[in-house]
């Protein structure tokens, strides 16, 4: 036992609402730091442009199914009737080489891997005001009037799960945001994992 060994990766998950910005957040620290990206597997079909085992890990609804069957995923919901979810095994695989993995989710998928693998670290990105909520959702230009204000009444049922992450990180200016996020991401790495007496007994060894 070495105190500065890093032993296994983290699982990093962030999640909130739609329009905090955890997307964006979420390149930033692929491009910034060592953390990799969980990938999904979906049993829809690849779309142009689309790479199987990049994008998307790409199967059938059999396969899917059996995966399930088999407890092969940390979390799947089904969506307009193709499966979506965050297979175990390559997560697990990556965590036990020392390798970070960084998993983007929403609310939902978060509290399911929580259930499946509790020593993650769960992150919550929040927008700095409902006001500028809004303000992002309407720039998109994506929604209707009507869809942003039901978005918007989702995000006050989702801040009442805030207790349930271990940090949370106020996205206003997104330099600011990356830069907590990756703290959180460095800090994980010296908790303490280890009791004194195998602290001690490491030392007595190099006496």
């Amino acid at each position: 036992m070495n105190p500065e060994d890093k032993h296994a990766g983290k699982l990093f998950i962030l999640s909130g609402p739609s329009g905090a910005g955890k997307g964006t957040i979420c390149k930033e620290l692929l491009a910034q730091t060592q953390v990799e990206l969980s990938i999904s597997m979906t049993t829809r079909n690849p779309r142009v442009g689309e790479t199987d085992g990049v994008s998307y890990y790409f199967a059938t609804k059999e396969e899917f199914l059996r995966k399930i069957d088999a407890g092969g995923f940390l979390e799947y919901a089904e969506v307009y009737g193709n499966y979506y979810g965050t297979p175990k095994e390559p997560v697990i695989e990556k965590l036990a080489a020392g390798i970070d993995v960084i998993l983007e989710i929403d609310m939902q998928g978060a509290l399911k891997v929580k259930e499946n693998y509790p020593d993650g670290v769960f992150i919550f990105i929040l927008p700095p005001s409902m006001a500028e909520l809004r303000k992002r959702l309407t720039g998109r230009g994506t929604e209707t009037a009507e869809a942003i204000e039901m978005r918007l009444g989702e995000t006050l049922k989702e801040l009442s799960y805030i207790d349930k992450y271990d940090y949370c990180v106020v996205n206003g200016k997104l330099e600011e945001a990356v830069a907590r996020v990756k703290a959180i991401t460095i800090a994980e790495h010296s908790k303490v994992t280890f009791t004194a007496e195998e602290l001690i007994s490491k030392y007595k060894e190099e006496v």
